[in-house]
């Protein structure tokens, strides 16, 4: 298979739920700029307004929860709801990887004024079942996906809290499956068909390394609880419009502070740098999908319209593959696997779809950045 590359932005088609035009145009950049163009966005914020009143109307003991993590998306969406006279409930699972900078950010948030949870899960479950979903899928962050969803929908059915407002839509900043008409909800149904849980739910990972008891914190309600519970589950990006310079322009005001290094992984200082282990789920998508984190946050620099695509090919070309090393040698250390252990892996799940083997080594053909050292991957390094 021959991979196309967005001739607007930088996404290749491998990228799941992204679809390239007879136009050289994906998915995520047309719907960025015909629907947001027709998006009634001063509609939609009273539509929102309408649904916090409803929610203070239910007088719960908190009118909303906002899953957090302390990045800047979590104070954009904490910040907003206070702003609206929302009594929040921040509810965050605790990564395992969590860093000393992600901690600190996360008080300079509760100090906004928000009750918080917390929620750890047993160490050695977590590493057991990122090790099984890394071995099995390519992807550790099966278990933090699960746990970011589960956790705050059992906290709402539990304490009878109306309403949950997450971030950003993916659907709208990055593409998905046709059919996707409810881009403003986190439902059941919306967790069914994305395809960041392997298209599994929590239970299906059981078996010798992990007991059904052990995986309950990964288990949402079910389906007929949330419904009878009344609780809405919404995506603010729907509501507000989602641009990332915006959110940390808020965020800083509030107390956010930035990685003082640089990026770790794809283009910002101030993404994915509250947990050490994020970077290894990102990394992944290079050998199973032939493009980078780098490439996600370039794509919305240029629909939102701060860079060019020359300009952003540029950037690919200096920062190369990024592969986070150090980050790496941390997660094989929580879960137990040797550095040869995870090459195996990297090299279990390339996508020979999308690389092939030439002259000794790895290559992506069609890939719009020319370079002399990647995207060639020696397969003598590979092996």
């Amino acid at each position: 298979m021959s991979v196309r590359f967005c001739q607007s932005c930088v996404l290749p088609d491998s990228r799941p739920g992204i679809e390239i035009g007879a136009d050289g145009v994906c998915n995520a950049c047309k719907g960025h700029s015909d629907n947001r163009s027709s998006i009634d966005w001063a509609g939609r914020g009273q539509a929102l307004e309408r649904l916090f009143r409803g929610a203070k109307a239910r007088k719960a003991a908190y009118d909303c929860i906002v899953p957090v993590s302390g990045g800047k998306d979590s104070f954009w969406q904490v910040a907003k709801c206070l702003e609206m006279d929302m009594k929040v409930l921040a509810v965050t699972w605790r990564s395992p990887g969590r860093n000393a900078l992600g901690q600190a950010n996360l008080d300079r948030l509760v100090a906004l004024g928000v009750d918080h949870i917390d929620f750890s899960i047993d160490p050695s479950v977590e590493a057991r079942f990122m090790k099984k979903t890394l071995i099995e899928t390519g992807s550790s962050a099966v278990p933090m996906h699960l746990a970011i969803f589960a956790i705050p929908m059992r906290i709402a059915v539990q304490m009878r809290v109306p309403l949950i407002v997450w971030g950003e839509s993916p659907f709208m900043e990055y593409g998905g499956q046709k059919g996707d008409s409810d881009l403003d909800l986190l439902n059941h149904a919306w967790l069914k068909r994305h395809g960041i849980l392997q298209g599994r739910e929590a239970l299906d990972w059981a078996g010798d390394e992990l007991t059904t008891a052990e995986l309950a914190a990964y288990c949402p309600p079910a389906e007929e609880e949330f419904r009878q519970a009344q609780v809405r589950s919404i995506f603010m990006g729907y509501y507000l419009q989602w641009d990332p310079a915006e959110s940390l322009r808020v965020a800083e005001a509030n107390g956010f502070r930035r990685r003082p290094e640089g990026p770790k992984i794809g283009l910002y200082d101030y993404a994915d740098i509250d947990c050490d282990f994020i970077s290894v789920h990102h990394w992944f998508k290079w050998p199973k999908f032939g493009f980078t984190r780098l490439f996600d946050n370039l794509a919305l620099e240029i629909r939102n319209g701060r860079m060019s695509r020359d300009e952003a090919l540029a950037i690919i070309g200096r920062l190369g593959d990024q592969r986070p090393d150090a980050d790496i040698a941390r997660a094989c250390d929580f879960m137990g696997l040797s550095a040869a252990e995870f090459a195996a892996l990297e090299e279990k799940f390339r996508d020979h779809d999308v690389w092939t083997a030439r002259d000794g080594r790895w290559i992506i053909d069609g890939f719009p950045v020319e370079s002399r050292d990647w995207p060639a991957v020696p397969m003598e390094r590979a092996a």
